[in-house]
């Protein structure tokens, strides 16, 4: 499925490349490898996943449209692959997301619809809409489809590592639910066995890190309260955990003030302007280098739609 995600994404996404400072590496204390998709479209990896998914629906299914939920990003890249398949859309997103993930989505076209993080239940309003309306709900990411468009962001690294005289290293990658983290982790099974994922999260929304301890499913108390809002979930996947169960290294969690510091050194040393949640895997890399083996770290910058005023902040605090 990865495989031919990556045949239909081909020439629609964009290749983004390996990036590398040595401002970071002496931070580090190691060679550092960083993938932007910050710079994919719609400023997310979410528009692989979102442009697998209504790519592979039948032309019927998607004539009558689809839903999500999302903070922001899974929202931004279902609704640019609705609109460049015409077919209608529909986001559900918190209604404390970040005014530009909001503006950005009505921006593409997609009906958005609020709900309260804290007291509504996105699966609950999201499949209730679905049956009313007769659209298909593409989930976040425990969706088979949205799994195998995440998992061409590892094809891109196992090629790219191999280039790099890579064969072995630990891979960071920012983790809500996982889909991101097992799509790559299921790719570098299959193509590079060296490269092991290492799912990143916030401090206080560590369910991945816990669940992949204990072995079973664990869930978050809160599901705000972070900067990071891309990436809070309440509990890994279904079809997510047991993938990063098999194949993951150990979870690795950054406070919120590590995500601002590695955002303004992603600015300042490698020109790429990344969002808190996509900046987990660099803070990690730059400010847990004792938690990390080998002497080559891989990053990736998940996301970059941030508002201005964070980024300021962050850039204001530690000096980008």
């Amino acid at each position: 499925m990865i495989e031919a995600a990556a045949e239909r994404l081909s020439g629609v996404a964009i290749r983004t490349p390996l990036l590398s400072s040595p401002f970071l590496d002496d931070i580090a204390g190691r060679r550092v490898l960083v993938k932007p998709e910050c710079i994919q479209h719609t400023g997310s990896f979410k528009f692989r996943g979102g442009w697998s998914a209504v790519s592979a629906l039948p032309m019927a299914d998607r004539a009558r449209g689809v839903i999500a939920f999302s903070s922001g990003n899974h929202a931004q890249g279902v609704a640019l692959a609705a609109r460049r398949h015409a077919a209608p859309c529909v986001i559900l997103m918190p209604s404390d997301a970040p005014r530009v993930k909001i503006d950005n989505t009505r921006a593409l076209g997609a009906e958005v619809v609020l709900y309260d993080r804290e007291t509504g239940n996105r699966d609950a309003i999201g499949a209730a809409l679905a049956e009313e309306r007769g659209l298909t709900l593409i989930r976040p990411f425990d969706e088979p489809q949205v799994i195998a468009g995440q998992g061409t962001v590892g094809l891109e690294i196992a090629e790219d590592a191999r280039r790099e005289d890579v064969a072995e290293a630990e891979v960071l990658v920012p983790c809500g639910g996982g889909g991101l983290s097992s799509g790559i982790a299921l790719a570098f099974e299959a193509r590079a066995p060296g490269l092991t994922v290492r799912p990143v999260e916030p401090d206080g929304f560590d369910d991945v890190k816990r669940s992949l301890a204990s072995g079973g499913i664990e869930r978050n108390n809160r599901t705000a309260g972070s900067l990071c809002d891309a990436i809070l979930t309440p509990a890994p996947g279904e079809i997510t955990f047991p993938i990063l169960k098999r194949l993951a290294r150990p979870g690795l969690v950054v406070t919120d003030d590590e995500a601002l510091a590695a955002m303004a050194a992603a600015f300042a040393r490698l020109h790429v302007v990344l969002e808190p949640g996509g900046a987990v895997a660099l803070a990690a890399a730059l400010y847990h280098a004792d938690e990390i083996a080998g002497g080559t770290v891989i990053v990736v910058a998940s996301g970059g739609n941030v508002d201005r005023a964070l980024l300021i902040e962050a850039l204001n605090r530690f000096g980008g």
